[in-house]
């Protein structure tokens, strides 16, 4: 692992102090700043991933292109004082899953121009994913298809920073047992680690395909490939890490020198879970709507602050702002959330799968959640209450590791979440 983050980061300094690195996928500006604060206290590189849904050639879900991302997240750096040079973009799940309704030819062709974009603005690492299927491919798709697709999506990528004249060339992850990004909308009980056989024609099939596009030279700085170590997440439940079950699948790692595993859908592991994960080589955690959904438990807990400290007439009425907007705009969730009216408007807030983190944006939920946030600052928030609604923020409040204001709070919960990621990747 050693090796691998020095190539991730470019300094042998922080391959010293870490055994694997986490990711953050997120691109909600609060949860990339209190990232950022805790990669602050621990010395260590920072990286964040953005996927193809949320930023690509059209906008994504945030209205960002790539180079758009780059800035934005340069400016949460530089106002919070986090060394640019610390700082490790990457781009997650790029491939055609944006437009896997549309015909493959098709699809790949609009895949082509976000993996440019991505390369060109400096995003030093890239997952390559074609694992899904298209609008006119079989049910499943064979190994040989998805190297194929992704070795055409490293050259486009190898071509853009070459011409945009990169100091350093990118890094890819690989794989094809790639779970769906954000969780599972069905409901699960078990999820079958990767066999190592499997894994080990994975990489065969691609080294191949490399090869087969004269891309020998690039193969060298595919670090990582994505397999299933037996975790993931539904609405309502987590499947907990076995490591028995993945023990013969970590081993294959001794025929694969320059090569660590990365592991998708970690959210909601236990701590000792993500701790014995690094161990048996998945050195790279992924960690997106465990994040954002500590960021809504926060919200959540202000608005009942909210509710007790300050006048009917004058409090923001989040919750409730929420709701409405998600019901008046439902593309993001209704086809994942299912059931009762009941059932539905609990998973609306309280799904592992977060999709309310799609909404954070909506003009009129940031109007709400920026009168909540102003609102509480005009208030003593006194240590009681925080003991009731946010009891993990109790006690470093009373220690004045936070000052208990409502955006110190926020942060304080979101970093309970990366705080955990940090301390499994610590050596």
């Amino acid at each position: 692992m050693t090796e691998i983050v020095t190539r991730l980061t470019g300094d042998a300094r922080f391959a010293s102090r870490l055994r694997g690195i986490y990711s953050v996928c997120s691109a909600h500006p609060w949860v990339i700043e209190a990232s950022m604060r805790q990669a602050l206290d621990d010395g260590t590189p920072l990286l964040l991933e953005s996927t193809s849904n949320q930023v690509n050639q059209y906008g994504g879900y945030t209205g960002m292109q790539p180079a758009d991302f780059v800035r934005f997240v340069h400016g949460i750096a530089d106002s919070v004082g986090f060394p640019r040079a610390s700082l490790l973009l990457g781009g997650d799940h790029l491939g055609p899953n944006a437009w896997s309704n549309r015909p493959a030819d098709e699809a790949m062709d609009h895949a082509d121009a976000p993996i440019e974009a991505y390369a060109a603005a400096g995003f030093r690492k890239l997952h390559l994913d074609t694992s899904m299927r298209c609008a006119d491919d079989p049910p499943r798709l064979s190994d040989e298809v998805v190297a194929r697709r992704a070795a055409r999506l490293c050259a486009v990528a190898e071509k853009a920073a070459g011409r945009a004249g990169l100091r350093e060339r990118p890094v890819y992850i690989v794989g094809t047992e790639v779970p769906v990004p954000g969780g599972a909308s069905e409901a699960l009980s078990a999820v079958e680690a990767t066999s190592p056989r499997a894994a080990l024609d994975t990489v065969a099939v691609h080294r191949a395909a490399w090869h087969a596009c004269g891309l020998d030279a690039s193969w060298q700085r595919v670090v990582g490939l994505v397999v299933q170590p037996g975790v993931d997440f539904d609405h309502t439940k987590v499947v907990d890490y076995d490591a028995s079950s993945a023990r013969e699948l970590s081993h294959i790692l001794e025929d694969l020198p320059d090569m660590v595993f990365e592991a998708h859908s970690t959210d909601y592991q236990k701590p000792e879970a993500l701790s014995a994960l690094v161990r048996d080589g998945f050195a790279i955690l992924k960690v997106g709507p465990g994040a954002t959904f500590a960021l809504r438990e926060a919200l959540c807990a202000l608005a009942d602050i909210e509710d007790e400290l300050v006048a009917a007439d004058a409090r923001s009425d989040l919750r409730a702002v929420v709701e409405r907007v998600m019901l008046e705009k439902p593309t993001n969730w209704e086809k994942y959330y299912h059931g009762s009216e009941q059932e539905k408007r609990l998973l609306r807030t309280f799904s592992y799968s977060d999709r309310i983190r799609y909404y954070w944006a909506d003009p009129a939920v940031g109007a709400a959640t920026r009168k909540l946030v102003s609102n509480l600052e005009r208030v003593d928030i006194s240590e009681n209450l925080i003991s009731r609604y946010l009891p993990n923020q109790y006690w470093p409040r009373r220690r004045g590791l936070i000052d208990g204001s409502p955006m110190s709070l926020i942060f304080g919960k979101v970093r309970e979440v990366i705080g955990m990621y940090a301390a499994a990747c610590r050596k």
